[in-house]
């Protein structure tokens, strides 16, 4: 029953009560009429609206498992904030969502729970859904829940909803609060919304958006002020300045959502909006940097598990008759309790951070990301609220900002959701071929930009693709005119 039902219920029964007074059922001084009514009014938004909440995201009255045997009966003795803000918000948590183990993947395929099928597969197979946070997307995208919460490492919420026809986003990072997200990747792990329509994205953001001083990667309620007053410095942007990338036009694009990008910028321009080709020469190294910063801070994150202090006990060991027998424990409880795709950026990790590899490899890596920051720098109209100096906004010393873009749009994927019998099949030959599709996602996470995935309707996809998912991006701090953005995309199939 909605909340507006409710609300005429109570107020036809406080009715009655006036009007049959008399009859003394109800003692006077114990029905307070305006309190009543304000107790039936809304709280916000998204009052009375079925949550899920993807499963590496704490809650007190659910298991949080990671999608981990390590975690199997982890019940953590804390709700995460968001979740929090949400209950206060009057919103119903729907439940957990499936993921990959700990976020590590791309298909939604390396979980203890088994992969997520998408309902949109065919005779041929079961299809993915994308990941890590295949689970949440699939979950709304088959209206089993107003909305869902996620993680975007690297693209964990914009890929899903991109191949799932929802609306992903990925608010710039340390808005929304990360206390009680068990972490992937300290850097670089955002929570981000899974709907619908981008108006319910807004409804959610409003809502858990906000500094948390317990998380110390949340933004200060002084550099949130920065952030409104240097906004505050231009005018809104309309029509808008939207930036191609040319190096995100590469071979591998599949020709449909090329063709369905293209229609959608010629859409715009006919509504007004300019249309500039830009480059982001550092793109193709980002993901390479990415795949090297990701593993080493999750190598460092998931030490803890060790079956000891931390995580599941596996089965000890039989001892082979010396005292070292038992050194072996904690090796054997984290190789059982671990899939393969977490044991494989462990190592990965381990090595990018050891003292023979971290020069080339970590260090590299790391100059890389600032690389593809001053890359976006360099493009926006809008400076870096937080970075005043030149060559933190990615200009040399005495270059000139040039008239820049306000928001970028690119495809979200490479290629549409593959069957999942193709996937298994080309993990074993190379399992390195499941970061391509993080291309175009990657970028504004090393960044902390906010990005938004935005379903369009694919007139060449026939019935089995109808919408493709396109990609909005904007400067930090910038969230609000990206949400605008993707909502004039999202206008384009009314």
């Amino acid at each position: 029953m909605s909340l507006g039902r409710l609300t005429q219920q109570a107020k036809q029964c406080l009715k009655n009560q006036s009007r049959l007074s008399k009859l003394n059922a109800i003692v006077p001084a114990t029905a307070n009429h305006e309190a009543i009514l304000r107790s039936c009014q809304p709280l916000s938004a998204i009052d009375g609206q079925l949550i899920a909440i993807k499963d590496n995201i704490c809650t007190s009255n659910e298991p949080t498992t990671c999608a981990s045997a390590f975690l199997h009966a982890f019940r953590s003795p804390f709700p995460a904030t968001i979740v929090e803000k949400l209950k206060a918000s009057g919103a119903i948590i729907a439940g957990k969502t499936n993921l990959d183990e700990f976020g590590m993947g791309s298909h939604n395929m390396n979980s203890t729970h088994g992969p997520v099928k998408s309902i949109w597969s065919t005779s041929a197979g079961a299809r993915t859904v994308g990941g890590s946070s295949g689970g949440s997307a699939l979950a709304v995208g088959t209206e089993q829940c107003y909305a869902a919460l996620g993680t975007d490492t690297g693209g964990s919420v914009r890929l899903p909803a991109a191949w799932t026809g929802m609306v992903g986003f990925k608010p710039s990072y340390g808005v929304v609060s990360r206390w009680g997200v068990i972490a992937y990747a300290n850097s670089l792990d955002t929570v981000g919304i899974i709907t619908r329509s981008v108006e319910a994205a807004e409804k959610v953001y409003a809502q858990v958006n906000g500094h948390d001083p317990k998380d110390p990667t949340s933004i200060s309620p002084s550099s949130r002020s920065r952030i409104q007053r240097h906004l505050q410095t231009r005018p809104k942007p309309h029509p808008f300045r939207i930036g191609t990338p040319i190096e995100y036009l590469v071979s591998e694009l599949h020709p449909s959502i090329h063709a369905a990008w293209s229609r959608a910028l010629k859409s715009l321009q006919k509504r007004g909006h300019s249309i500039h080709h830009i480059s982001l020469p550092t793109t193709r190294s980002a993901l390479s940097a990415y795949y090297v910063l990701a593993p080493a801070e999750a190598s460092s994150n998931l030490a803890k598990y060790d079956g000891v202090r931390y995580g599941n006990k596996g089965p000890q060991p039989a001892s082979r008759g010396t005292s070292r027998g038992t050194n072996v424990l904690f090796s054997s409880t984290r190789y059982q309790n671990f899939g393969p795709e977490v044991r494989r950026r462990i190592l990965l990790g381990s090595y990018t951070l050891s003292s023979t590899a971290i020069d080339n490899y970590f260090l590299r890596a790391q100059k890389v990301r600032r690389l593809v920051q001053n890359d976006f720098n360099r493009v926006f109209a809008l400076s870096h609220p937080l970075l005043p100096t030149p060559s933190a906004t990615g200009l040399q010393k005495g270059e000139k900002q040039k008239e820049g873009v306000d928001v970028i749009i690119s495809p979200t994927s490479l290629s549409f959701p593959p069957l999942i019998s193709e996937l298994k099949e080309e993990y074993e030959r190379d399992p390195a071929r499941q970061f391509h599709e993080d291309l175009f996602t990657v970028p504004a996470s090393l960044a902390g930009l906010p990005a938004v995935s935005v379903p369009v309707q694919n007139e060449e996809g026939g019935q089995e693709w109808e919408k493709v998912g396109l990609q909005v991006m904007g400067q930090y701090g910038d969230d609000d005119l990206v949400l605008d953005v993707a909502k004039e995309l999202e206008s384009l199939g009314r």
